[in-house]
């Protein structure tokens, strides 16, 4: 799933690309894609693209004009963007739906045009054709982003507080931070040294501090590796640079240790039982304690 550096980044190459750009052309390939109505998708043809931001996971494409309009896009687990500098003429007559990766098509007049593809079977790629990005229900909910510099341990050390229940779920509510999941909160618990089943409500300031120092260091790094990169690179270099993500039974970089994973009904996590539980292994199970 892309997160915060990713959709960062694609927020920063979309608009260096589209921005200033007249839409020709709005193509729904899955209707179940679309999440809104009111206004339809074909109202953003003759918009120009305007300022392309980044709200958490939520890639948010402006568009000029009186209202304003914006697409936003979820890409959830499977979905993901291309640019193509000419996109191939549609065939004539209405957009039909139809099956495969291709959900959503925005059509620029100088012939570019920007496609949102989703992989697998679950569809649950997101779009929406809103007034305003605070109009979408999820990015109404978010929390304060994690590279916000008012975020700092403390405040940070409090919303974990208040969400209690394991760290490793903590970091990756949106309600709690916006724009962490899967993969950075594996990076950022095992650059902090902390397991992710410890209660979230019981880090010492201490440790606080430590995980504030790591969530910082992971994503500004991993943003910053980031940058400037093609859209059609960016999972590549998500993967080069994990410690422990996506690593089980390799060596951990801090310590030599066998990356070890816990695995759930539709994801995993991984972690280094030398760097983060003591020496102890975790048992593969959702409420896992550590084994004796």
């Amino acid at each position: 799933m892309p997160e915060l550096p990713e959709v960062e980044a694609l927020a920063r190459f979309l608009g260096d690309r589209a921005s200033g750009r007249e839409v020709a052309g709005a193509r729904l390939l899955s209707v179940a894609a679309l999440k809104t109505f009111d206004p339809p998708a074909e109202a953003l043809v003759g918009r120009m693209v305007g300022e392309v931001s980044r709200r958490g996971k939520f890639l948010v494409v402006g568009m000029e004009g009186d209202p304003p309009l914006s697409l936003v896009v979820h890409l959830a687990r499977a979905g993901w963007l291309r640019w193509h500098d000419e996109v191939k003429p549609a065939a004539p007559g209405p957009t039909r739906p139809r099956k495969g990766p291709l959900a959503f098509q925005l059509v620029l007049a100088d012939g570019a045009g920007i496609d949102l593809t989703e992989a697998g079977t679950e569809k649950r790629l997101a779009l929406y054709v809103v007034r305003s990005p605070d109009e979408v229900e999820g990015i109404g909910r978010l929390g304060p982003d994690p590279l916000d510099p008012a975020v700092d341990a403390d405040v940070l050390a409090a919303r974990l507080r208040e969400h209690g229940g394991q760290l490793k779920g903590a970091l990756t509510d949106q309600t709690v931070l916006a724009g962490v999941g899967n993969a950075y909160s594996d990076e950022v618990l095992h650059v902090a040294r902390l397991s992710p089943f410890k209660a979230a409500d019981k880090l010492s300031d201490e440790e606080a501090a430590r995980l504030h120092r790591a969530l910082r260091e992971v994503l500004e790094d991993a943003v910053q590796r980031s940058a400037d990169l093609p859209a059609a690179g960016l999972k590549a270099e998500k993967r080069a640079g994990m410690r422990v993500h996506g690593r089980k039974g390799q060596p951990c970089p801090e310590c030599g240790d066998v990356v070890r994973e816990v695995s759930f009904a539709t994801k995993f996590l991984n972690y280094c039982p030398t760097c983060q539980t003591g020496g102890q292994p975790l048992a593969d199970r959702r409420l896992s304690r550590l084994l004796k």
